[in-house]
Formats: C-alpha cells, sequence, structure tokens
C-alpha cells in the first residue's frame, strides 16, 4: 500500500513537472517569435527609411504602418503593436520605432514629404534667426510657403512646441 502511495505521488510529481516543462517551451517559443517579429519590422523600417539614416531627419519619407504590414503579410495592428515602446540604437540617436511612420504630405511641386521634415525645417530656421528679429509662427509657415511645402500657422506652432521651442515673444526677451 505504501509503494503503491508513493509511485502515486511520483507520477504526479512527473506529470507536474513535465507540465511546467511544457509551459517553458511555450514561453520560450512565444519569446523567440515576438523577438524575430520586432526584427523582420525594424529592418523593414531601416529599409524603407534608408535616406534618413544617411541625411537625417529631413530625408524622412512618408511611411504607414499598413507599407510594413503588407510587406511582412502580417496586421497591421500587429506592426503597430510592435513598434509601441520599442526603441532602435541609430548612429543619429535612440528612437521609438512609431518614429519612423509619419502621413505623406504633398509639395506644391507634387513631392511627398513628411512632418519630421518639416520639424527638422522648423529647428533649422529657428537656430538661424536673427537674434533681434525672431521668426513668428506665420512668417515661418511663409517662408515654408515660398519653399513649396504648404503647412498651416496652427500647424507650424503644434511643431514648434512639440520641438519645445519657445514661443516669438519669449525668444524675443531672450
Amino acid at each position: 500500500l505504501f509503494q503503491h502511495a508513493r509511485k502515486k505521488a511520483a507520477a504526479a510529481q512527473h506529470e507536474q513537472m513535465a507540465g511546467h516543462l511544457q509551459e517553458a517551451r511555450w514561453t520560450v517559443r512565444n519569446v523567440e517569435q515576438r523577438f524575430s517579429t520586432i526584427q523582420l519590422v525594424a529592418e523593414s523600417i531601416v529599409r524603407r527609411q534608408a535616406l534618413f539614416f544617411d541625411y537625417g531627419p529631413m530625408a524622412m519619407k512618408p511611411l504607414g504602418l499598413n507599407e510594413i504590414a503588407q510587406e511582412l503579410e502580417m496586421h497591421e495592428s500587429t506592426v503597430s503593436r510592435v513598434t509601441n515602446n520599442k526603441y532602435m540604437a541609430t548612429p543619429l540617436g535612440v528612437f521609438e520605432l512609431k518614429y519612423f511612420f509619419s502621413r505623406a504630405m504633398v509639395s506644391a511641386g507634387g513631392s511627398a514629404f513628411t512632418g519630421t521634415a518639416i520639424r527638422e525645417l522648423i529647428k533649422d530656421m529657428v537656430e538661424g534667426e536673427a537674434v533681434q528679429a525672431p521668426l513668428s509662427d506665420a512668417e515661418i509657415a511663409r517662408q515654408l510657403a515660398r519653399q513649396g511645402l504648404a503647412v498651416a500657422r496652427r500647424t507650424v506652432t503644434k511643431y514648434r512646441q512639440l520641438l519645445k521651442i519657445d514661443a516669438v515673444e519669449r525668444r524675443r526677451r531672450r
């Protein structure tokens, strides 16, 4: 009777250990698959944004989640989840994967550009402005329009705030 109980306990323990082992294998497989998906998405972003890596933010191309999803034959929501709170270290700095996605805006000449490129232009304009005569958001919008980039003053204001650049009044006081 005692041996039978011991065998039964050993069998139960063996079954429990086999369950834990199966769960561990499942977890490892899921982590490997998740890493593989992140890597595929990151590699696709690098291919599609090669000019960014060569020339910086002004060379950023319009890119949608659906383009990556189609290329990798994934659902767009999968690409969205994969790019949330995931970062890529590059020679230009560390960027969230979401940074590389931007809607297309069309210039007067018909070429596409991104908000990222516009933000970089705004930053360059403010850095190059005369200290005694800083540029207003409306003037920045006019200068962009002269370059064929129709951007509303409200958009310039939004981008300036994203860049943490003070308003013209504050820059004038400095």
